[in-house]
């Protein structure tokens, strides 16, 4: 059975039993606890929680997931993955035990012919926690199982919490038995390698009101209404269904390794190191392609950072595998999005943006891998030249860190150099680093609190009605006042407020698109709103500050914006999606937008690209945009599917959640967008576009600045007036000034290299001069000299090695060199072979100058640099370097 079929069987017997089947939320949780959706419930955690009122009674879903915690475990073991899919059924207080459970063991041994999955009741066994007795008693009584395969598990097995103050109770768990080839006999708790886990009833019912750890914790009493969370595997239910050893051996997951391993000349089965690598290369490029999807971007922090390491650990292994710098990524990122599309149909049209970011990281990663190696070999000399054996845990972790170098690449090439690795220091410094990060999350967690209130207000006086695509103004009513998160009756003059009105005209930040401000005015008060958000679906807040009076809940209100930022933000919007628009006509379908701010005047515009945009192609997208304006197109919003949205070819913003029904901005025949935003009534009234600047923000994301309307005329006007003073100034026609400048440009930097060459000339010429009054000091021939100020580091340093390089070969000579190339003193020392076999080294003899200069410095023993902050004391320095030779001497 496959993957996909299994989905659907799961989802049809819960639809027919009254669930609301809710679509997979997507890897970005809403949760500010969480960086990524880690389990099947956390969609419904609101409504788990109380924060939120849920909209059904009970709902099913397929939850895409990704976990982290266990990542370099991946591919070592068959059990440990990053990404998986959870099948869930949830009740919110409406049934619980005595049907979860029927409903449990219905589906799954319900014949196959009849919509079930087909499992030997006798195969099954099943855990409660220890005083259950009321799902032992379903179990036996009403199901019918054995007491035998019943059996009773503690706090650390069979009972679920948050991990925070909130609803927690008991789990029953569904074991599937393999076989004795799989395992000893005795049920889960005597082996679950052989009794593997398929389902996880949990049943939420107590309030938990401290939580120490998964086996410490108080409990507060009942829950109000009592909650269902179950969560079976799909990669799981498909190993077994389909009769294979493990998760990689599914259908899904199988095709992405056996490409790979076509793509690289490997055979799975045949080298356990070789199937470490398939494996991580199967699992990976499904999570990657799903991050990417729902519109994650490799960064340096964040999700941002955990799709990175996905990424860079799959083309890791790819080398590993022989790919060298063979670029495969294209066609595994093909492989997985025809593999998971067909429960995931969206990966289809957003095929071409996936393809852009994996592409750009696998070409950044390739370059970081050359430059990690050039580091790498530095660091291996200099282990040598020190005899020692082991290259450092820090020097590892900098490779790590810095140049996103995996540490086993770092073992692997040590070791063909005969080096080991500090691993244990290196350990503990992952750990540093990963305690670290694990207290700023702490730091963070809420348990969503901070959106509870907001989610009562919702409740009690529902969806707030955005009237703002028609109205720039609105009588409307307080429904709610919050003052440092808390909700108040009245807030006074000066205090700075959270208000929800039951209707508004402000357009809450979204989209790109900066928030209105304006003016709150009652009654009794006057209400400056600077900020308008939407924390929860259906609650727009303004935030502000009473300047007047006192404001209190149940008053009429009067909500006026800014029209004239409105307009200007409006401008920007729409200017946007022309941006768009034109990208994908001069680049191709892959230049999709992922991100954009639209502020009065000015917007930003970031898109995936391969690479820069020539010149030459921002030209003509401008022109092309500005035609448009010219012509004045209608601009028409209006509701539809998402179904129709996409046979009329609306464009879907590159990672964006849309509901069922969904606004289409429309500029005439030009652009059609999927967006909740505000714009322009025709594109004639932006009046001009003018863009500043192209730039990369990171692999494989361009980023577009421009100006539009007054700002655009204002800068164009600013511009015309320097070019026309360059003008007058050079005596030539504007179209001449690109030549002329270049000109003068070419003869200025002639002259200055000529310049700085007869400079150069000057400071060596006095070489032969300081080897003529070099002193003799115990045998050493020394020169210690203060250059002219201004003299640079480089030309120091020329001068120090051409003056040592004078000297006879078996004459032992120091030269040691002092300036003030800036503002600061810097000093250079060379030795020559003859001096360092009197032991006598370069790096010393700059630490004694420098710290007479009050500095520091050193470096190799034939020659170094340094320097310090104290330029009076460059006569003191030079005479410590002669002290320090005589003493050497000696």
């Amino acid at each position: 059975m496959e993957s996909a079929e299994i989905a659907r069987r799961f989802l049809r017997f819960f639809e027919e039993r009254g669930h609301t089947i809710v679509p997979s939320a997507s890897l970005i949780a809403e949760d500010p606890t969480l960086l990524l959706v880690n389990a099947g419930m956390v969609p419904f955690k609101p409504y788990f929680l109380g924060q939120r009122k849920p909209p059904y009674p009970r709902a099913a879903s397929v939850q895409k997931v990704v976990r982290t915690l266990d990542i370099d475990e991946v591919g070592k073991t068959t059990r440990h993955a990053s990404f998986f899919q959870m099948l869930g059924n949830f009740s919110f207080g409406d049934y619980f035990k005595s049907e979860a459970i029927p409903f449990a063991w219905e589906l799954l041994t319900r014949s196959e012919a009849d919509g079930g999955f087909g499992f030997p009741e006798d195969r099954l066994w099943v855990t409660v926690y220890l005083d259950d007795d009321e799902a032992a008693d379903i179990w036996h009584k009403k199901v019918g199982l054995p007491e035998e395969r019943i059996q009773r598990r503690g706090l650390a097995d069979n009972y679920w919490h948050m991990g925070v103050p909130g609803p927690g109770g008991p789990c029953s768990e569904i074991y599937y038995d393999r076989g004795p080839e799989y395992g000893k006999e005795g049920g889960p708790v005597a082996d679950e390698n052989r009794y593997l886990e398929v389902w996880n009833n949990v049943f939420m019912q107590f309030q938990l009101s401290a939580v120490r750890s998964k086996v410490d914790f108080d409990v507060a009493g009942e829950l109000p209404a009592k909650c269902v969370d179950t969560g079976m595997g799909l990669e799981r239910m498909a190993a077994i269904l389909q009769g294979v050893d493990n998760i990689y051996e599914i259908d899904t997951t199988y095709k992405i390794l056996s490409r790979a391993a076509e793509l690289t000349g490997s055979r799975y089965g045949r080298d356990r190191h070789a199937d470490v690598s398939l494996r991580v290369i199967a699992d990976h490029m499904r999570a990657g392609v799903m991050l990417v999807g729902d519109g994650v971007l490799p960064s340096n922090e964040g999700r941002g950072y955990v799709l990175r390491r996905m990424l860079r650990r799959t083309i890791r292994n790819l080398r590993l595998l022989g790919a060298g710098d063979e670029r495969y990524m294209h066609e595994l990122t093909a492989t997985t999005i025809d593999v998971m599309s067909t429960l995931y149909p969206e990966l289809k049209s957003s095929a071409p943006n996936i393809h852009a970011v994996i592409d750009a990281e696998e070409a950044s990663f390739l370059g970081t891998l050359r430059t990690g190696t050039a580091i790498f070999d530095v660091a291996v000399q200099e282990a040598k030249r020190r005899g020692e054996g082991v290259l450092s845990g820090a020097k590892a972790f900098q490779l790590h860190d810095t140049y996103g170098f995996p540490i086993d690449l770092t073992l692997e090439m040590a070791s063909e150099q005969g080096l080991k690795v500090d691993e244990e220091g290196f350990r503990r410094l992952m750990q540093e680093q990963r305690e670290r990060a694990k207290a700023d999350a702490a730091a963070k967690k809420t348990g969503n609190a901070d959106i509870s209130v907001f989610g009562q207000i919702l409740d009690r006086a529902g969806k707030v009605d955005f009237i703002g695509y028609d109205y720039t103004e609105a009588e409307s009513e307080v429904i709610g006042i919050l003052v440092d998160g808390a909700s108040v009756p009245a807030a006074s003059e000066g205090a700075t407020v959270e208000v929800v009105l039951n209707r508004t005209p402000f357009y809450a930040e979204g989209g790109g698109q900066l928030a209105d401000q304006g003016v709150i005015r009652t009654d009794g008060a006057v209400v400056e709103v600077v900020d308008v958000q939407s924390p929860v679906d259906g609650v727009i807040v303004h935030r502000g500050k009473v300047r007047t009076g006192e404001l209190r809940v149940g008053d009429g209100a009067h909500a006026e914006i800014d029209v004239e930022r409105r307009r200007a933000i409006s401008r920007s919007h729409t200017a946007t999606h022309l941006i768009h628009r034109g990208f994908r006509n001069a680049l191709g379908e892959s230049a999709a937008q992922a991100g954009s701010e639209n502020s009065p005047g000015r917007f930003r515009f970031d898109f995936t690209a391969m690479g820069a945009v020539p010149q030459s192609v921002l030209r003509d997208v401008e022109d092309e945009v500005n035609s448009v304006l010219v012509n004045d197109l209608k601009v028409n919003a209006f509701y539809t599917s998402q179904e129709e949205a996409r046979a009329m070819g609306a464009l879907a913003l590159f990672g964006e959640k849309y509901g069922d029904e969904v606004r289409i901005v429309e500029v005439g025949d030009y652009s059609r967008e999927l967006c909740g935003g505000t714009h322009v009534a025709s594109s004639g009234q932006l009046g001009l576009i003018k863009v500043l600047s192209e730039s990369s923000i990171g692999a494989g994301v361009r980023r577009v600045e421009a100006l539009v309307g007054v700002d655009a005329f204002r800068f164009l006007a600013r511009e015309s007036v320097l070019v026309s003073q360059l003008s007058e100034q050079l005596k030539v026609r504007r179209e001449e000034l690109p030549e002329r400048i270049h000109g003068i440009v070419s003869r200025l930097r002639a002259a200055e290299k000529e310049l700085e060459r007869l400079r150069s000339a000057q400071v060596l010429a006095v070489a032969g001069e300081l080897v003529a009054g070099a002193k003799d000091v115990n045998g050493v021939s020394v020169v210690t000299h203060r250059v002219p100020d201004g003299t640079t580091a480089d030309d120091l340093r020329k001068l120090a090695l051409d003056v040592r390089g004078r000297f006879p070969a078996d004459r032992p000579a120091v030269v040691v060199l002092a300036g003030v190339p800036a503002e600061r003193p810097v000093v250079v020392a060379a030795v020559n072979g003859a001096g360092r076999e009197r032991g006598l080294a370069a790096g010393r003899l700059v630490g004694v100058a420098a710290k007479a200069l009050g500095g520091g410095g050193g470096g190799k023993d034939d020659v170094a640099q340094g320097g310090g902050t104290r330029v009076e004391a460059i006569d003191d320095a030079l005479r410590a370097v002669e002290q320090a030779v005589g003493a050497q001497g000696a």
